[in-house]
């Protein structure tokens, strides 16, 4: 805990960075952005690909939805190399320059949750969060994962898969790496991994059923989380259910647009993209 909060004072006392400019380099705008499992702290973590999105898109609502920062890992090992802090000053400008930025802590940050109702450096500590779009939708905000089994009874558990995914991503790096020299795209061997098992869509299946019927059993129109890197938007049961994905494998988030319409964005089309600045135009689905 003395390092994850050594962190925090740090991000909160750290000088303002140059500033000037920050509205004039955002080339989209939008109402609303949710992202969530960034895991910096982490090698597996996208932070060039996240700080490119965070300075290229200015908007009124940024709610980060849990795993922010991997206090798992750090506790094994430190590791948090200058573009990790550079992400964390981008959201701190953000927040000083009038976006509302609401953080909301998940299993691999937890320490943060000793810390609701708080905030830090303009940046909001929230358990959950209930958000109204521009057309009158209401959506429940959080990590979601209250809602897997394998956290809450087998944590032990939990904590083997992380090690065993470590590994997998880093061997994804080097995959990549190959992948660049031959002119091919991002690829996430880990996602691909998670899709192709049985079990594992199973428990993505039973995971996205159990939010929405709780976001159900509070009368809201639906759910934004995050917690199993898997981006999606659609309908369950006639609850909106939207899970903004990952800045690990999938690179993915959730905006909103000023007339409510959500939509979630692949960053990661924009890694093999040759023309620097070019908009956003990945979208992978709209509701």
């Amino acid at each position: 805990m003395q390092r994850e909060d050594a962190l925090l004072r740090a991000w909160i006392d750290a000088p303002p960075a140059d500033e000037a400019g920050e509205l004039d380099g955002a080339r989209w705008r939008c109402r609303s952005v949710w992202i969530s499992d960034l895991h910096l702290g982490t090698p597996g973590c996208q932070a060039q690909a996240l700080l490119d999105f965070l300075k290229q898109v200015h908007c009124e609502h940024l709610f980060l939805v849990g795993d922010i920062v991997d206090g798992w890992q750090l506790r094994r090992r430190w590791y948090w190399p200058q573009a990790h802090n550079d992400v964390v000053q981008k959201l701190l400008r953000k927040a000083r320059k009038g976006t509302r930025v609401v953080f909301i802590p998940g299993n691999h940050d937890e320490f943060a949750r000793r810390y609701v109702g708080h905030a830090f450096g303009g940046i909001e500590v929230a358990e959950d969060w209930i958000h109204e779009t521009a057309d009158g939708r209401t959506l429940w905000v959080t990590h979601g994962d209250l809602f897997d089994g394998v956290v809450q009874c087998a944590k032990w558990l939990a904590h083997v898969g992380d090690h065993l995914y470590e590994f997998t991503l880093k061997l994804n790096s080097h995959l990549n790496r190959w992948r660049a020299r031959l002119g091919l795209p991002y690829w996430s061997l880990s996602r691909y991994l998670k899709l192709k098992v049985k079990r594992a869509v199973s428990y993505v299946g039973d995971f996205e059923a159990a939010v929405a019927r709780e976001a159900r059993r509070r009368g809201v129109s639906g759910v934004v989380c995050g917690h199993i890197h898997h981006a999606e938007l659609r309908e369950i049961d006639g609850i909106l259910y939207a899970n903004d994905g990952d800045w690990v494998e999938s690179l993915t988030a959730l905006v909103e647009h000023a007339d409510g319409r959500l939509e979630i964005v692949d960053w990661s089309a924009r890694l093999v993209e040759p023309a620097p600045g070019a908009v956003l135009d990945a979208a992978v689905s709209a509701a």
